[in-house]
C-alpha cells in the first residue's frame, strides 16, 4: 500500500532497513521506525492544529505502543497521548507519560480506576452511568475531579464490529439530571468514532456521527451542561485538521498521520513522510513460490507487495499473495521463488500492537547513520537497547 510511495519520498529508510538486516542488527518480523522523521511529523502537526485551535492527543497503538517513540513525540509539542485501551495507558504511566484522553475506545476496568484517575489523565471517555458512578466515587476518594466525555451512539452511525457502546442521544436528558448530582466529575464534552470515512480516492467525508455529536451537544447544552469539547477522531493529518475545525470539534487524535500512513498518504502526497517500514527475509522456496517470514500481518493492511533484496544487492518488486483470516501467519508467499535469505520490505497499513512483531526505533537515517536506539516487542516493552 506505502511501499512505491516510501521508496520515493522517504528512500534513506528504506537503505537503512536493507542495511539493519544485512548486518543482522535486526531479525525478519520487525518494523523499523524513523525516529527524527516521526518527530518532524509531529511538529509539522502541531503547528497546523494551532493555526486551527485544534488540541491533538498523539495515538500509538498502531506503532505498537512505543515509549521512546512517544516522548520523542512529546517533545515535538503533542503533550498528551490518548490511549485505546488500559493496557497501553500503563505503559505510558509507567514511563510518566501525560494521558490526554483514556477510555475511548476500551473502558477502564472498575479495580483500575483509582489508579487511572489518580495518575491524573484530562480526559476519561465513558459508555455508561455505571462507570461515570464509579469513577466519581474514586474521584471523591482521591479529593479530584475529573472531566468527563461522553461517547454517542445511534443505529445510523458508522461503528467498527467489535467497538459498540456509548449513549443513546434518547438517554441523555435523563443522563444529565443523574450526573448533577455527581460533583466530582465533569461532562466536558463528546465524542464518536469514526467521525471521517475515506472515499478512496483523495477525500475524507463526515459519517454520520458527527451529526449525532452535533445532536447530543444541544441536547446536553438544553439540558444546563456546557459542553466545550467535541473529540473528532478519524485519520487525523494536517489536510483534515482544518475539517475538524470547520464542523466545529477541539480535538484530533494523529495517529498514523505520525508516520505519514493514513489512507490519504497512500494516494496523495502530504506534508507527513512515511516513517515505518516492515522487515522479513526469505525463509524457502516450495512449488516456484518464495515464502517468508510473518508476524505483522494486518487483515486490513492491504499488505499486496514487497521488494525483495538479495545479498548481491540485485533488487525485485513481487506481488504477496492474499492471506485468510483463518489461519496464523506463520509465513507469507510471494508469486515468484528468491533466494533464501534475502531482504523483504514492505509498508503497508498496520497496528503493530496486534502483531507478534518486534519494533526497532532507529535514529540517524536521514543523515545515512542510522543507530537503532531499542529494540521493543509490539506492546511497547523494552527488549534491548
Amino acid at each position: 500500500m506505502f511501499l512505491e510511495v516510501t521508496k520515493r519520498r522517504n528512500p534513506q529508510l528504506v537503505e537503512a532497513a536493507i542495511k539493519l538486516h544485512q548486518e543482522g542488527s535486526i531479525l525478519p518480523d520487525t518494523y523499523i521506525l524513523d525516529l527524527d522523521r516521526i518527530e518532524k511529523n509531529a511538529k509539522y502537526l502541531k503547528r497546523q492544529a494551532d493555526e486551527s485551535g485544534i488540541e491533538l492527543f498523539y495515538m500509538t497503538k498502531q506503532i505498537g505502543r512505543n515509549p521512546l517513540v512517544s516522548q520523542a513525540i512529546k517533545n515535538a509539542g503533542i503533550e498528551n497521548a490518548v490511549v485505546v485501551d488500559y493496557k497501553e495507558a500503563l505503559i505510558m504511566m509507567e514511563h510518566n507519560l501525560p494521558i490526554g484522553n483514556v477510555g475511548h475506545l476500551v473502558q477502564v476496568p472498575t479495580r483500575l480506576l483509582e489508579k487511572i484517575v489518580a495518575y491524573g489523565p484530562k480526559f476519561m471517555t465513558v459508555f455508561s452511568i455505571e462507570m461515570l458512578e464509579k469513577i466519581n466515587d474514586s474521584a471523591q476518594k482521591l479529593g479530584k475531579k475529573q472531566k468527563i466525555l461522553l461517547k454517542v451512539i445511534e443505529p445510523t452511525d458508522e461503528v467498527y464490529e467489535g467497538q459498540f457502546g456509548g449513549f443513546h442521544l434518547s438517554e441523555l436528558r435523563e443522563l444529565a439530571l443523574v450526573t448533577k448530582k455527581m460533583k466530582n466529575i465533569e461532562i466536558s464534552g463528546i465524542t464518536s468514532f469514526p467521525c471521517f470515512l475515506y472515499d478512496g480516492e483523495s477525500q475524507l467525508n463526515p459519517t454520520n456521527n458527527v451529526k449525532t455529536i452535533e445532536k447530543a451537544t444541544e441536547i446536553l447544552k438544553e439540558s444546563g451542561i456546557n459542553i466545550t469539547e467535541l473529540n473528532i477522531p478519524s485519520a487525523t493529518c494536517g489536510k483534515t485538521i482544518p475539517f475538524i475545525q470547520q464542523i466545529g470539534g477541539t480535538q484530533g487524535e494523529p495517529g498514523h498521520a505520525l508516520t505519514g500512513t493514513t489512507p490519504l498518504h497512500a494516494k496523495l502526497d502530504l506534508e507527513e513522510l512515511p516513517s515505518m517500514i516492515y522487515v522479513s527475509e526469505i525463509s524457502h522456496n516450495l512449488d516456484g513460490k518464495a515464502y517468508l517470514y510473518g508476524g505483522g500481518y494486518y487483515r486490513r493492511g492491504h499488505f499486496d507487495n514487497a521488494l525483495i533484496i538479495e545479498e548481491n544487492g540485485q533488487q525485485e518488486t513481487d506481488q504477496v499473495e492474499s492471506f485468510g483470516n483463518e489461519s496464523i501467519d506463520y509465513y507469507l508467499s510471494t508469486k515468484k521463488s528468491h533466494p533464501v535469505g534475502s531482504t523483504v520490505l514492505a509498508a503497508f497499513r498496520t497496528q503493530i500492537f496486534v502483531t507478534r512483531s518486534d519494533v526497532a526505533v532507529v535514529s540517524g537515517i536521514s543523515q545515512g547513520k542510522p543507530k537503532v536506539e531499542g529494540l521493543y516487542n509490539s506492546l511497547g516493552n523494552l527488549i534491548r537497547r
